[in-house]
């Protein structure tokens, strides 16, 4: 009679720890998805090979600015400082994912330094590149499409996103058309 209880134990345990759609395993489920969606957006400090300063920006390296572009969750609108300006080419890109994500479409901004052997010249839209920028998780090493190009001044800047998430530093690249002065 023991063994009896013994193998239907086991049996429940087993069929219970099989069981995919429990409480648990859905909030592990939320947890990871909303990881993504917190990710840091701070960038490095460390600025690409070739990059020059910009000689005369329209908000130097200090200014309070207020930021107006979407490119991520909380950017809109919040209150930042010029951490750094930069003369160059600003591109918006499609790329794939080396991670197997899915397609981001025009993505903003990758510049004329992180993009692998672009020389000087600025390219077309529909140019096939490889990245070399590394703002995003999967974007190093991603084949890409240039979507649109923009000879200007871009700017790193570290700002408090308006929904309260943690400070960012660094974020790389806002160009002077998304910025205002504070």
């Amino acid at each position: 009679m023991k063994k009896y209880i013994l193998v239907i134990g086991a049996a429940a345990l087993l069929a219970l720890a099989g069981c995919g759609n429990s409480p648990d395993s859905q909030s592990d489920k939320k947890e990871s998805h909303d990881e993504h969606a917190d990710m840091n957006h701070s960038g490095s400090a460390e600025m690409p090979e070739g990059l020059e300063e910009a000689a005369n920006p329209e908000f130097e390296t200090g200014s309070k600015v207020t930021i107006k572009a979407d490119h991520m969750k909380g950017m809109d609108g919040a209150e930042g400082m010029v951490t750094g300006a930069y003369d160059t080419t600003a591109y918006v890109v499609d790329y794939k994912p080396t991670d197997g994500g899915e397609e981001v479409k025009d993505h903003k901004w990758v510049i004329q330094e992180e993009i692998k052997d672009a020389g000087d010249e600025e390219l077309k839209p529909g140019t096939e590149v490889t990245l070399e920028a590394d703002h995003m998780k999967g974007m190093k090493d991603a084949k890409a499409t240039i979507v649109s190009a923009e000879k200007t001044t871009v700017y790193t800047v570290d700002y408090q996103p308006t929904d309260g998430g943690d400070m960012v530093k660094n974020h790389k690249w806002v160009v002077e058309s998304e910025l205002e002065s504070e």
